[in-house]
Formats: C-alpha cells, structure tokens, sequence
C-alpha cells in the first residue's frame, strides 16, 4: 500500500487551482473541436482526450519504469468508466450551450463530492466548510443565470456531468491514498482509451490537420490536470479540496474572453469574485487549523 502525503492544505489549494486551470482549458478544446467546420462528435473528442493521455503517460511509464503495485482493477474500472460519461457529457455541453453557463453547472460537482465524501468517505464537514461551499454555489448559481434560456436540454447534460464527476472524485480519494499518481493514472487512460476509442469507432470521421492536434492538446493537458488533481487530493481531504475546483469556472470565462472573444459581463464578474471568496474563506480557515499527521 503506498502512504498518503502528509496533509498540507495550502499545497492541495495550489495545485487544484492549477489542475482547474488545466481543465478549463480542456473545455475550450472540446467547445472549438465540436463548433468549427465538420465538427467532431462529443464521443470522438472524448476518445481524443484519452487516447492521447494514454500515450503520453505510456511514453512517461517507459522511461521511468515505475513499479505497479497490486492495483485494485474494479476501483479503476469504476473511476474510469466514471470519468469517462462524465468529460463525454460535459463535451456535448459545451458544443450545445455557452461554455459559461455548462461549466458552471457541470462544475457543481464539488457539491456532490462533498456529500459522497459524507455518506462514503464518512467525513466530518464542519460549519466552516459547509460555509465555504455555499459561497462558492451562490457564484456558480451567479454564473449560470437561472432563467427558462439556461434550462434547455442540453443543460442537464451537464448536470449529468456533475453528478457522476462528484462520484469519481470519491473514487480518486480512495486511490489516491493506496497507490502512486503514476499507476493511477496510467491505468485509468489505459481503460478510458479502450472504453472512448471504442464508443468513438461508430461516430467516426477523419479529423482536419488543426483537429488532430486539438485532440492531441486536450489530451496531453487533461493528464497534467489529473496529475495535479490526485497530488492535491492526497494532500489533503476531499471535502477541503472540491471547492477550490469551482475556480474551473472562473478561468472556463476568461478564456471563453481571449479565444472566443465573449466578453464578461458585470454578472460574470460578480459570480467569479463569490466563487474566489468562497476558496479564499476555506483556506483561510485551514491554514487557522493545528496540521494533522
């Protein structure tokens, strides 16, 4: 059994704010790769994301030749599987809906993870926590703009993605604290390749020279995101670190802003600065705490 990292909060805040840097980006990926001419179909530019994760964690593994210790293959299963529906859900999304409005719904999954980490993980959520994840909702609910608009099928796609993204953070909890990010990892995107790239075989086209290498990028950046996602979720516990991943959604608009050029609005900018208060409440908090073991 490998031994989680000692617990360091303002470590897990660090790296899961870079990780939701990363992921926003990913989403940018899939939102270009699905609008464009000849759009890709969601299900292939999942496969993308993970076949290309597979490679580049393949190539890493062969270099360094890490040692794989008795991995718990249902675990990864279910983790991957999870992970899977989830980025392909949330990829429908952000090619039906603006990239705002499905990152802040997809993107409540902390909300969910914090009451699978309860009824799961059987961890303690004190008042301070509870505090901090409201915040950062009522900015989530801020970015969403609840309105007749915002509702429309392809909303709950996202929502989807929430749902079953909470649940496989739990699954990343208890991975985490068993084996080495580099067996995680390499065994999750072995099994997410085979599950997309065969979904992706009955909607395939032959991408364009630009579209391979979105496909190349959302996947070479998604694995550096999980990288930074399982090191902060060894670092610290599920419940403290799900609320920094709504950051995802303030960097999902400001980059929504550069690429795109959809300029945020007062609204925008009032549910990033809730979002922000809600992460900065929480570490504040935890930095105030006596440092476990």
């Amino acid at each position: 059994m490998n031994n989680p990292a000692p617990n360091n909060p303002r470590r897990a805040a660090a790296m899961i704010l870079l990780a939701s840097a990363l992921f926003a980006a990913t989403t940018i990926l899939a939102k270009f790769l699905g609008t464009t001419q000849n759009p890709l179909h969601p299900l292939q530019v999942s496969a993308g994301r993970f076949f290309f994760a597979f490679i580049t964690i393949a190539t890493f593994a062969a270099i360094t030749r890490p040692k794989i210790t008795a991995p718990n293959l249902p675990l990864h299963f279910g983790r991957s599987l999870l992970g899977w529906i989830g980025v392909s859900l949330m990829f429908a999304a952000v090619a039906r809906i603006p990239l705002p409005d499905a990152t802040a719904i997809s993107f409540l999954n902390p909300v969910f993870a914090m009451l699978f980490a309860i009824v799961i993980l059987k961890e303690v959520i004190g008042k301070w926590r509870w505090l901090a994840a409201a915040i950062a909702l009522i900015g989530a609910i801020i970015l969403l703009r609840p309105s007749a608009n915002s509702m429309q099928p392809a909303a709950f796609l996202a929502l989807g993605a929430a749902c079953v993204m909470g649940l496989e953070v739990i699954l990343i909890k208890f991975l985490s604290g068993r084996e080495k990010p580099v067996q995680i990892l390499l065994i999750n995107n072995t099994i997410g390749a085979a599950l997309a790239c065969t979904a992706a075989y009955f909607v395939w086209q032959t991408p364009t020279s630009t579209q391979w290498l979105g496909l190349v990028a959302i996947g070479v950046v998604m694995l550096c995101g999980q990288a930074l996602f399982i090191q902060a979720m060894r670092s610290a516990e599920a419940s403290y670190v799900a609320p920094f991943s709504y950051a995802t959604l303030v960097f999902a608009t400001l980059y929504d802003f550069w690429v795109f050029g959809a300029k945020p609005d007062a609204i925008s900018i009032l549910g990033a600065a809730t979002i922000l208060s809600g992460a900065a409440l929480l570490a504040w908090r935890e930095a105030r705490l006596p440092a476990k073991p």
